[in-house]
């Protein structure tokens, strides 16, 4: 599985500091703990409100660069912010995210095709998230074809049919796990599909276990990537061991230390 780690997020408070500060330091530590513990993309976020928004991404990807040699999701609702981030990447970036309503995908498809870029593909439209299969199925037919007729290759799209928080839509968990399975029927190859994982447990206890349990539910059902915690031992062990019992890597006694 692709982990993404979610840490570089100026929602939370010491890297909303440090953004401010402009501590590259603390920035480059946090990305190597990440990378340390198992992340493959680093999402980077500079948080909500920031007027500096633009240069802030800018800095914070020149200031994990300077450091890793890594792939990064540029994540902001922002066209200017995105941008900037895009245009500091050195490697293939990861742009999150669009919709599919119409607005976004006019602005944020040209722009992965512009930069090379991956893309999320959010299945919510003007009228929200389906609550079903069908219309989760259906939204994500839309952004592949849109996709396309903008110019860019299926295979550059993550499907993400969009992960709720089990206290406030519970029986949206077990429609998220179906939708993936649906999304990978959409094409051949299989679209890649990924979800934002850390949303099921907003505001629940046992926040590990949830997050642990529900993503092998949903590697179970082909999932590609994810939006995590890395830190989260017990969550990466389980990708681990999901990895090997899906026979996606060699098994070996040593197989949570590799």
């Amino acid at each position: 599985m692709i982990v993404v780690g979610e840490r570089i997020n100026g929602q939370f408070p010491l890297v909303s500091k440090a953004i401010d500060a402009r501590d590259a330091k603390f920035i480059q530590d946090l990305a190597a703990q990440q990378l340390n513990a198992g992340a493959n993309i680093l999402d980077v976020n500079t948080g909500p409100g920031r007027d500096d928004g633009p240069d802030a991404m800018a800095w914070l990807v020149r200031s994990i660069q300077d450091a890793h040699d890594v792939r990064l999701a540029i994540d902001s609702p922002g066209l200017k912010t995105q941008e900037a981030g895009l245009s500091a990447c050195k490697q293939t970036p990861l742009i999150n995210s669009t919709t599919a309503e119409e607005k976004r995908m006019e602005k944020f498809f040209p722009l992965a095709l512009q930069h090379g870029a991956d893309i999320v593909c959010l299945t919510i439209n003007e009228k929200g998230i389906p609550n079903s299969v069908e219309g989760r199925t259906e939204v994500a037919m839309i952004l592949m074809a849109t996709a396309m007729d903008k110019g860019l290759d299926p295979t550059k799209l993550y499907l993400d049919p969009v992960v709720l928080p089990i206290g406030a839509a519970q029986d949206q968990c077990p429609v998220v796990c179906e939708a993936v399975s649906a999304f990978r029927c959409l094409n051949t190859p299989p679209p890649k599909t990924l979800v934002g994982l850390s949303n099921v447990s907003s505001g629940a206890d046992e926040r590990s276990l949830l997050n642990s349990t529900y993503l092998t539910m949903l590697l179970g059902r082909g999932l590609d990537a994810a939006i995590v915690d890395p830190l989260d031992e017990q969550l990466m062990r389980c990708v681990k061991a999901s990895d090997v019992l899906l026979n996606k890597k060699l098994y070996a006694h040593s197989f949570l230390h590799v």
